[in-house]
Formats: C-alpha cells, sequence, structure tokens
C-alpha cells in the first residue's frame, strides 16, 4: 500500500464500539417496550371483560334471565364470538353465577393464568 491510497473499511475497534452503543440502547428500550405490552394486553382485557359484562347485562334486560353460558350470548346474537383473553391467549373465562342461584352467568372474571392458578 502506498502512502497516496486510503484502507477502506472499519477497523474491529470501531466495530466494537458500535456494536456497544446499540447494545447499550437495546438495554434500555426493550424493557420500555415489552412493559408497553404487557400493559395493552391487560388493557385489552379490562375491555373485553366490559363488552362481555355489557351483553350479559343486555340479555337479562331483553329476556329477564341471565345466560347459561357465555356461548349462549354467541347464539343469540348479543356478541359475533367469545373474545379472546389477550394475556392467557385462551377464550375460558370463568363464569360468575347469580346470586341465590346456582346456574346462569350473572358475571365473569379473566381465565386464571398459570401463575394465579398456583396461589
Amino acid at each position: 500500500m502506498t502512502a497516496g491510497e486510503r484502507s477502506r473499511g472499519f477497523t474491529l475497534i470501531e466495530l466494537v464500539v458500535v456494536l456497544a452503543i446499540v447494545g447499550l440502547l437495546l438495554s434500555i428500550a426493550a424493557p420500555r417496550y415489552l412493559g408497553s405490552v404487557a400493559n395493552g394486553k391487560r388493557t385489552v382485557q379490562r375491555q373485553n371483560v366490559a363488552v362481555l359484562r355489557d351483553a350479559i347485562d343486555k340479555f337479562h334486560g331483553d329476556l329477564g334471565q341471565y345466560p347459561d353460558t357465555l356461548q349462549e350470548l354467541v347464539d343469540r346474537r348479543y356478541l359475533r364470538s367469545i373474545p379472546l383473553d389477550p394475556v392467557t391467549e385462551r377464550d375460558d373465562w370463568r363464569a360468575i353465577t347469580p346470586p341465590n342461584s346456582d346456574r346462569g352467568v350473572y358475571d365473569v372474571a379473566p381465565p386464571l393464568s398459570g401463575d394465579e392458578a398456583l396461589k
């Protein structure tokens, strides 16, 4: 190589410095991103519970009784489908029976995740 020629490319030190900076930025951004995803799932879960409760209330207002199952809300077109719980990714909502009765769906609660079921 002559004195007038310049070498093209990056040195190993430059590459290591750039990778360290990228790693530092990722270590700052990743927890915030994952936290916002979890927060979004909880928000959607609350909204799904509100939609189910509203459909149950409308069913009760129209027919004077509570549905036997959540599927009955779909069959009678109060819901298009039973929404999935975004946290557990299942549609097995916990049905709460009305007070003074042993049948029907008075209220719903999100399904228990594996951690909550162990408590």
